[in-house]
């Protein structure tokens, strides 16, 4: 509180004070992109005609800080869905010496609740650079629809879903406006979302925030 006052009265006279993060409780949101890894790669039964593998995604977050380097975050993760259509002709089915073939659209969305530890360096005046590494619980959910050519012809749909844990990583750049407000851009990697029924993939996420230091 005393640097904080001091750097207000004598700002304007010297050169801008550095806010050092002191312990406390901090709260935040952030917003940016998600991109599920390989969402849109074809197989030998299945060719891809379209596909949108990334999104708009959003965090809110709380942690605290127990030193100026060292802080433990929770964080609820949207990351929005990825979506596409498909060609698709499986031999042997439904009985053998027969194909099953037709067109399909197919959607996955995920969220995740995520623990992780936080490690800060200060590289500059009021600007700092960290990494993080933790733990998420994830869900996955996968929605098909889709046309039956032959045979028999028909159309069929249904959904899925999926929930796992798994590591959790990335880093960031933090730049503190005030000694209650900052910015933060950060990359983060959820490993391998997902499971048996609707696949698994890394869901990769560059975003842009602000917290609030209580």
């Amino acid at each position: 509180m005393k640097k904080a006052l001091l750097c207000a009265v004598i700002g304007a006279a010297v050169a801008p004070c550095a806010f050092a993060q002191e312990k406390g409780f901090y709260a935040g949101l952030s917003f940016g992109q998600s991109k599920f890894k390989d969402a849109c790669g074809s197989e030998p039964e299945v060719s891809v005609t379209s596909c949108k593998d990334n999104d708009t995604a959003w965090k809110i977050f709380g942690g605290y800080q127990f030193t100026p380097n060292l802080a433990l975050e929770l964080g609820y993760n949207d990351f929005g869905k990825a979506k596409g259509s498909a060609n698709f002709a499986f031999a042997n089915v439904p009985f053998p010496g027969t194909t099953a073939s037709g067109t399909a659209d197919v959607s996955a969305e995920a969220t995740a609740w995520e623990l992780t530890g936080i490690g800060s360096w200060p590289l500059a005046n009021r600007f700092s650079v960290y990494g993080k590494l933790g733990v998420y619980y994830g869900e996955t959910k996968a929605t098909v629809n889709g046309t039956i050519t032959s045979p028999p012809a028909g159309a069929f749909g249904g959904s899925m879903k999926d929930t796992n844990t798994n590591l959790t990583f990335g880093f960031g750049a933090r730049y503190d406006i005030t000694h209650n407000i900052a910015v933060r851009a950060e990359w983060q990697r959820f490993s391998k979302m997902g499971g048996d029924d609707v696949g698994k993939a890394d869901v990769d996420v560059l975003a842009i925030g602000g917290l609030y230091r209580f």
